[in-house]
Formats: C-alpha cells, structure tokens, sequence
C-alpha cells in the first residue's frame, strides 16, 4: 500500500514538473518570438531547434525522473502487475537491461535466395516509389509559394509542424493495422522507442529547414554521403564489424555522388546560397539519421519487433514529442489555417501517405537486410531523385556528373559481387 501511494505521489511530482517546464517554455517562445533581432539573423534556426528541444524535454524529463524511481526503488520487483497502474508502468519501463546487445546483425530468416531476392526487389521498389514522391512535394512545400484566395502568396516555413502531420498519420495507419490483425501493439519497453524518436524528428526537422538556406542539389549530396556514418554509428553501437569491400563501396558510392553534384548546373543551385547554416543542419542530420537507423537496427535484433511495432512506437513519442513543442506555439495556428488551402492540404496529405509507406518499408527493409543494406537503397534513390528533378525543373547534368552516376552504380554492383563471393568462400570453408 505504501508503495501504490508512493508511486502516486511521484507521478503528481513529474505531472507538476510538466506544468513547470510548460510555462517557462511557454515564457522563452514567446521571448524569442517578441524580439525580431533574432528572428531576422542567419542562425535564428538554432534558437528554434534549441526551442523545438525545449518542448520535447517537457516530455522526456518527467518520465526520465519517473524512470530514474522505479529503476532505483525495485518498484516491479516489490509490486509486480498487480494493478493497472503497474501494468502500464512495466510496459513502459519494465526493461530491466539497458545495455543493448555486443553484436547487432539482421534478422536472418531461412529461405531461399529467389524469395529473398524478391523481397529486396519490394523493399527497393516501393522505397523507390515512396520516396521519389516524398522528395519531390518536401521541395516544393518548403520553397514554392501558395496562392490564397484573396490572391495573397503564402509560404509555408514551419517545419515542426508538417513533422508532426507526418508522423501522425504514419502513427495511425500503423495502430490500425495492428489492431485489425490483433498483434501486439509494442514489443519492447515503450521508453526504448525514445531515444531514436529523438534523433528522428530532430533529423526530419534539420533535413525541411536545411532548404531555406541551401539548395536541394546539396542537401541531396548530404543523404548520399550518410553510408559511411551510418557504418561507423553501427560499430559505435551495436559494435558492428564491416568487411573491407564494404568500406571500399561506402567511399565510391559518397566520390560518385560528389561528382554528380558538381557535375550539376542548375539555375536554383546557382541562386541558393550554401551557407554555414545549411551545412550544419545537413551534418546535424546524418548524425541524427545514422543514430536512428543503427538504434532500430538493435531494437529489431533484440526485441524481434514488427516493422508495424516500430513505426507505432517511434511514431508514438513522435507525435507526443512535437505536439508538446506546437502546443506553445502561436505559429501553429497559422498552419492550420493554411490547411484550408486544397492545393496546400493535399501536399501535406501526399507527402505524410508517402512519408508513412516510407517509414513502414524502411523498418521492414532493416529488420531483413540491416541498416547498411537499406542506406545503399536510399543512396540510390538520391541518384534517380536528381534525375527525374533534372526532367520535372529542367536541370543539366555534365559528363562528370554522368560519371558520378556510374560510379554510384558500379559500387553498388560490387558490393552485391563481393558479398557474394565471401558467403560462398565462408559456406565452402564449412
């Protein structure tokens, strides 16, 4: 009994805490939002994105001290599942072990090379699909204008909001699949789904605010470029080993998009200036992006969850996450007003369908192949994405660029040869 009103006193305290955290960061918005000063200057999207940080720890720090209890107090060892209250508490912080696995490597399933062949082949597809698509509305969300009735143009410049739209509807689809085939909805602590929660919306939010200041060419390049942090992030920590070949095919696969990029002339590269602004979101990105595909990579070797069951919980804390940032922000009404415009509302609509399809095959392609495997796929993708901008906007490319494109090409060949190779040395070897 003690305990149970203990338990309850703690959650009033990190209920309270919210409330406290709530206003002063309800007192700081509004601070930076009455001074136009920064507003108006080139870095003013650090002190958003430090705002952004501000709403999300009015999430995390009350459970992080709620955590922080019941881990110290043995509070499941002493109550168990008696009651409700414990029950929900356990499925959110019932993990005892925190340390994730020494080696995290694909799920492996036993079938035959045609079936898995013909997976791969899905996953790429429908990424393909996905997220061509997704490219192309991001681009023109965040830098066309739109026409209000009145005749008035609008930009759209709220980034947190259109992650939050994403994320919601990428939430409800996959809570409506799993309740319409009546699996689990979590198969791990819900509080493990945090940490790339985290990284993913803040990597989502650096990637849509990148295009105010740098071209779509450039942040193209940063996306092509992520295979070798995301391999450094996996032996940082799942302690992933890489065979050399897959080293060698990271650096061509990166040489040959950069020689694409400056094998690119474009009239809106030209007239967008790279600022260090926009080279420090793109590299806040890929840091954050390596991080949340290597981390799901380890929840789905460890947990054995669905690609249903990640995209409901990381999805989860994502719409928490920026619902708690929005809430507090008087630019959010704005949003929803420009959702009145058709044109407007069915980008967004398309652009969080694909989004949610997206997030959906990029849990299933690294639960099969690994998070390298699917980094190659999305490489691929910023290749065919530049070319159908090239044929949509009218871009050029230069024989070096035609060539970065080849060398992209090749080094994915090669590595699907090499892997080859070694498994069928390693079965001879057996």
């Amino acid at each position: 009994m003690r305990s149970r009103i203990i338990i309850v006193l703690v959650i009033a305290a990190c209920i309270l805490t919210t409330w406290l955290f709530a206003r002063i960061y309800q007192e700081l918005l509004n601070a930076y939002e009455q001074s136009g000063r920064l507003m108006d200057i080139e870095y003013s999207w650090l002190f958003r994105l430090l705002l952004n940080i501000g709403g999300y720890l009015t999430v995390l720090l009350p459970g992080f001290i709620l955590y922080k209890y019941l881990d110290k107090s043995n509070y499941f060892d002493k109550i168990g599942n008696a009651t409700l209250l414990s029950r929900a508490l356990n499925a959110c912080f019932g993990e005892p072990n925190e340390r994730l696995p020494d080696s995290v490597k694909p799920t492996k399933i036993d079938e035959t090379p045609s079936r898995e062949g013909a997976e791969l082949a899905f996953c790429f597809t429908g990424l393909m699909g996905a997220y061509l698509v997704w490219g192309l509305l991001q681009e023109k969300i965040m830098t066309q204008n739109y026409v209000m009735p009145d005749g008035t143009l609008i930009k759209f410049n709220d980034s947190q909001f259109l992650v939050f739209i994403n994320r919601s509807l990428a939430f409800l689809v996959a809570l409506g699949r799993l309740l319409s085939t009546k699996q689990a909805l979590v198969s791990a602590p819900l509080y493990k789904f945090s940490y790339c929660s985290v990284t993913n919306i803040i990597s989502t939010w650096c990637q849509y605010e990148a295009l105010k200041y740098v071209s779509f060419p450039t942040q193209v390049l940063s996306k092509s470029c992520k295979v070798i942090p995301v391999m450094l992030m996996g032996k940082v920590i799942s302690r992933t080993k890489y065979e050399l070949y897959e080293y060698v095919t990271a650096v061509m696969i990166s040489v040959g998009m950069v020689l694409f990029m400056f094998g690119s002339h474009d009239d809106y590269a030209v007239s967008t200036v790279t600022t260090m602004s926009g080279l420090t979101l793109l590299a806040l990105y890929m840091l954050c992006d390596s991080f949340t595909s290597s981390w799901q990579g380890a929840l789905f070797t460890r947990y054995n969850c669905t690609s249903l069951q990640m995209l409901c919980g990381v999805n989860l804390f994502s719409c928490a996450l920026t619902a708690a940032a929005l809430a507090q922000h008087n630019t959010t009404i704005h949003s929803l007003r420009l959702l009145q415009h058709p044109v407007f509302a069915m980008d967004c609509l398309l652009l969080s369908a694909s989004s949610a399809v997206g997030q959906l095959l990029i849990y299933r392609t690294i639960a099969r192949f690994g998070a390298v495997v699917f980094t190659i796929i999305m490489t691929l993708r910023q290749a065919v994405s530049i070319l159908l901008s090239c044929v949509v906007y009218g871009h050029q490319i230069s024989w070096g660029g035609g060539a970065g494109v080849s060398l992209v090409f090749a080094a994915v060949f090669l590595r699907v040869y090499c892997r080859h190779r070694l498994r069928r040395r390693r079965n001879i070897n057996k």
